[in-house]
């Protein structure tokens, strides 16, 4: 019996030990990666401010990382800057929301529905197709030169996707899963609620990810063509009159932005997994 259990512990310090060598390696893998990643966005913004000065780079057109900050810096300090990443940021937000509650709300109703699935999905297919650009001047038309214009603008850019992939993804839950609900004596809303849905959480976040992207392109686009502020309407004003620090400013300011929102729902995602 002593020697069984000298061996099971043995076996398990074994185990231990090599799981914290693949953690090491592991560790050590993601830190080389976010290094050279640093390096070579160092590199860019070097490159960038030196080419600058040394006539590689035009700095009128490409603008430089420190007219970049200096820019900031002077709409930071009477808070224009921070107005219209508001403004940006609460359309993104508002289209965002919108794009996933009624993709979720769509894609139940035609999961529900075989036959509305069949006689919308040629539509959606098309809807989703069409170039979204090409369709906001036709928004202002027909809302309006406001913010409700550039919501809808940016919620056509992502729903119909969102409402094509969630429509396949409960498609594809496990039918045993589904065959047991019936078995044990429970409906089509016991299979939604138990099954399509809990089984489809993880594929709705991940779908969230792309969503705020789409959103945010779609609010870009938007701001284009019927915005009087927001980070859109100052890289068109910028461009119209020849203010570029502006232009390069505000899509810096777009990056970063794109880049916090998917860390977030990054965060959240990994939250979930836990």
């Amino acid at each position: 019996m002593n020697r069984k259990t000298k061996k099971v512990e043995s076996e398990s310090i074994t185990v231990s030990a090599a799981q914290k060598e693949f953690l090491r390696k592991h560790l050590i893998k993601k830190r080389r990666i976010r290094f050279f990643q640093i390096i070579l966005l160092i590199g860019f913004i070097a490159f960038w401010e030196v080419g600058t000065y040394i006539g590689i780079v035009d700095p009128f057109i490409f603008s430089s990382p420190s007219r970049i900050i200096k820019t900031i810096f002077e709409m930071a300090v009477d808070g224009v800057l921070f107005y219209h990443i508001g403004i940006t940021l609460l359309e993104t937000i508002i289209s965002f929301a919108l794009v996933n509650i009624i993709g979720l709300a769509v894609a139940i109703i035609l999961w529900w529905n075989d036959s509305i699935s069949k006689v919308l999905e040629p539509y959606l297919i098309v809807l989703n197709s069409l170039p979204k650009s090409a369709l906001a001047p036709v928004f202002i038309v027909w809302l309006g030169n406001n913010m409700k214009t550039i919501i809808i603008a940016a919620i056509s850019v992502a729903l119909f996707g969102s409402i094509i992939t969630m429509y396949t993804d409960f498609k594809t839950v496990e039918e045993d899963k589904i065959k047991l609900i019936y078995t044990l004596g429970g409906n089509k809303k016991d299979v939604l609620i138990k099954v399509v849905l809990p089984a489809n959480i993880p594929s709705m976040i991940s779908l969230m990810k792309v969503n705020i992207g789409l959103s945010l392109v779609g609010v870009i686009i938007g701001e284009f063509l019927a915005a009087k502020a927001g980070l859109g309407y100052l890289i068109i004003y910028g461009s119209q009159v020849f203010k570029l620090n502006w232009v390069i400013m505000s899509i810096v300011i777009l990056c970063i932005i794109a880049t916090g929102l998917y860390k977030l729902l990054t965060y959240f995602e990994k939250k979930y997994s836990r």
